[in-house]
């Protein structure tokens, strides 16, 4: 079979190679054929070797298959296995995190580092890392879920209960831009009745983001106070979540935007990763009573819960660009290149 691997030194230094399929199977494991791969800014961090976030996601000493989240069909399974020969499956991005808030150690079960990744033909999973397609989705529309979707429905609910996902009620969710966590947001939130207001730089990106349910929209590019404009859009009350993706350039205006008691879900860092900020976060956060939560996706659990409202509704995620799999580094580079809406799928059957 053949897979992708990267040494995380450069995008352009990622290899084809092949290697021998699968064969052998641990109790209650699974093979599955990979269908299609979406990809995630983090897997082009990965193979660039500049993901860094934790030491067991930055081993470089040897190759490893970079990325995530897939859709793929279940061909052979082993003893007490969860599947049967023919299921669709999904992936999730942390093997290990079963329910709960994530603990330390899930750093170690990351698919595409440090765990070997899924930009491959074929892979082998225990039962425990998968969750079932809901029928209604293709392959391409499952493959975009493990990640981004789960880190949206997180930051949207990270402190409900499970089973009682925040709805209607009156809720305001800010979305900053069109990637593929902040669509996925836009249209739980959509399908959840709140009042979303989206930022971009670009109007054809907001014209499309009102078109897939958006309240708002604000260009930055020309409205540099968007958190002002979120003020009066909300009558001086705030947005009660704000799906924070910018990072050092945007955070000091997300707590000036945020409603009093509200949520600041930190999922990005377009902006890069400098923390040399004199920003006083401490006065910030009392001044508003704001709860600021750092979103590494979910855990299984939620993660089957957010499939229930995808079910329920029958969410369409945004599918930007579908490559195939030979073109996988050009799949990857054109995600860095950051001009996408939505998701960036690779086919690999």
């Amino acid at each position: 079979m053949k897979q992708w691997i990267t040494r995380q030194d450069g995008l352009e230094k990622l290899e084809l190679v092949d290697t021998p399929e699968p064969s052998d199977l641990d109790d209650g494991d699974v093979l599955v054929k990979i269908n299609c791969v979406s990809l995630n800014y983090r897997d082009t961090e990965v193979c660039s070797g500049t993901f860094g976030f934790h030491p067991s996601a930055d081993r470089k000493d040897e190759p490893i298959v970079p990325c995530s989240d897939i859709c793929g069909t279940v061909i052979k399974v082993s003893r007490n296995s969860a599947y049967q020969k023919g299921d669709r499956v999904m992936a999730i991005f942390k093997q290990s995190h079963l329910t709960g808030q994530m603990k330390e150690q899930d750093f170690e079960s990351l698919l595409g580092a440090p765990l070997p990744g899924c930009l491959t033909q074929y892979r082998v999973f225990p039962s425990a890392g998968l969750v079932k397609v809901p029928q209604y989705l293709t392959d391409e529309e499952a493959s975009t879920l493990p990640v981004a979707a789960v880190t949206a429905w997180m930051a949207l609910n990270t402190f409900q209960p499970l089973g009682s996902p925040l709805k209607g009620r009156g809720k305001v969710v800010l979305i900053q831009g069109t990637g593929g966590v902040s669509v996925s947001a836009l249209q739980m939130a959509h399908a959840l009745q709140l009042t979303t207001i989206v930022t971009s730089s670009s109007d054809e990106k907001l014209k499309r983001a009102q078109q897939l349910g958006a309240t708002y929209a604000i260009n930055y590019k020309k409205n540099p106070d968007w958190h002002e404009a979120v003020l009066e859009m909300t009558d001086g009350k705030g947005a009660d979540v704000v799906l924070e993706c910018g990072g050092a350039d945007t955070l000091a205006k997300s707590f000036k935007c945020v409603a009093f008691g509200g949520q600041i879900s930190c999922v990005g860092y377009v902006s890069g990763k400098d923390a040399s900020s004199q920003m006083n976060t401490n006065v910030l956060a009392l001044s508003r009573n704001v709860t600021l939560k750092g979103i590494v996706c979910g855990p299984k659990d939620r993660f089957e819960e957010m499939l229930q409202l995808y079910q329920e509704t029958e969410v369409h995620p945004v599918i930007d660009r579908t490559f195939e799999f030979l073109e996988a580094k050009t799949a990857l580079r054109y995600l860095a290149e950051g001009g996408h809406m939505g998701k960036v799928v690779v086919k690999v059957a």
